[in-house]
């Protein structure tokens, strides 16, 4: 039995989607074009809202693509649709930063191209850093121990909330 204690629900979810995108206008006014790519599964999800959101405020030209890769295992990355890095303007999205890790190495292809700026951001971080990636847009900021876990809930292409599970106690 999975005791749920939500963070975020559907409604403050959604306002913490629509204040990232307006963070991202304001840091990027003036640019011409935007590449959002969402790691597979709730990041593509986020992703598509934050485009979503972005198309209200944006002036320029919003692309998404699914960055595809084992969190655990990240041996093969992959980007779809292909897309020329050079010179854009990247904003890669997950939907809980934990360790940092999966955003450090969802960062590798774009290091065999040469984009203009590179941000990142998470629905939910978490505080414990084991690798070096900040994360410029966060919903919220939340101090765990190392044995809770958060969970992004969707259903279809809504984000449902999230929340966070502790470890099981000891038998």
């Amino acid at each position: 039995m999975v005791n749920k204690k939500y963070i975020l629900s559907k409604v403050t979810a959604e306002k913490k989607l629509r204040r990232m995108a307006l963070e991202v206008t304001e840091q990027n006014y003036g640019e011409k074009e935007l590449v959002l790519v969402g790691i597979k599964h709730s990041g593509l999800i986020i992703a598509n809202k934050i485009s979503n959101y972005l198309k209200e405020v944006f002036t320029g030209a919003v692309i998404v693509a699914a960055l595809t890769m084992d969190k655990k295992n990240p041996t093969t990355i992959t980007i779809e649709p292909s897309i020329d890095f050079n010179g854009k303007i990247v904003l890669l999205i997950d939907d809980v930063a934990n360790s940092g890790k999966a955003m450090l190495y969802a960062l590798k292809p774009f290091l065999e191209t040469y984009p203009k700026k590179i941000q990142t951001l998470a629905l939910v971080e978490r505080t414990h850093k084991s690798f070096p990636v900040v994360v410029d847009y966060v919903g919220l900021s939340i101090s765990t121990t190392l044995d809770e876990h958060i969970y992004v809930e969707v259903e279809g292409t809504d984000i449902e909330g999230a929340w966070m599970e502790a470890a099981a106690a000891p038998v």
